[in-house]
């Protein structure tokens, strides 16, 4: 994977690309939106990742450029520019997802894996399994040790994406895109009150919960719960 990191804050910038490179990633940086076009535009990368206050040239008039010379890699804009009214400017300017500074580093992950699987076009499984429980995607189905479990279309979709990152702490911020396509935080407590509805369903007749919670980290489903 081989990933253009377009940002002037160094700090910032070698913080992405440990993160990345832990991943597996070859990064290459630079500081200049300009230089970052340029770059972007001669190099068939599998993902940029850019900042929006940038020297030369803003952030998402390189993107808006990009996508006129029909580049489609996917990019990831980290701003500390983090209102919905900027998070809806980058994704109608040709981002493919936008992620507000400061931000956790497990949120940032998973956003790249999530970029770079809808990139490449992989198939979901048609079952998922974690532990004792099953899920089967087409036939929208879920059991736990033979058990079947009755869910919502929203728990179903829940426990969906809890399962495609088993064993990561999963935000809210991507739960909510992910399940009620909102690509910001409506200040609600509507996953804490939808999280808790599927625990009481899939932990029912069960000692361990499959669902973990961590303050400020968000929610994780468990492959073997103790």
């Amino acid at each position: 994977m081989q990933v253009l990191i377009i940002e002037d804050d160094a700090v910032m910038a070698a913080h992405v690309a440990d993160l990345l490179a832990g991943r597996g990633a070859v990064c290459e940086t630079v500081a200049d939106g300009r230089a970052g076009l340029a770059r972007a535009a001669a190099h068939p990368f599998d993902l940029i990742v850019t900042d929006r206050m940038l020297p030369g040239l803003e952030g998402l008039d390189v993107v808006e450029r990009l996508r006129a010379l029909e580049v489609e890699t996917p990019v990831l804009v980290l701003s500390a520019l983090g209102q919905a009214t900027d998070r809806v400017e980058g994704l109608e300017r040709g981002a493919d997802d936008y992620l507000a500074k400061p931000f956790a580093d497990d949120e940032l992950l998973a956003r790249v894996g999530a970029l770079l699987r809808r990139a490449r076009k992989e198939p979901h499984p048609e079952v998922l399994v974690i532990g004792s429980i099953e899920i089967r995607v087409k036939a929208r189905t879920v059991h736990r040790a033979g058990r079947h479990v009755a869910l919502s279309p929203k728990e179903f979709e829940l426990l969906r994406c809890l399962a495609e990152h088993a064993g990561q702490f999963v935000p809210r911020s991507l739960l909510l895109e992910r399940v009620w396509n909102l690509r910001f935080d409506p200040q609600t407590n509507v996953v804490d009150v939808h999280v808790s509805r599927l625990r009481g369903k899939i932990d029912e007749g069960f000692e361990a919960p499959a669902i973990l919670t961590a303050r400020g980290e968000g929610y994780q489903l468990v492959a073997d719960p103790t």
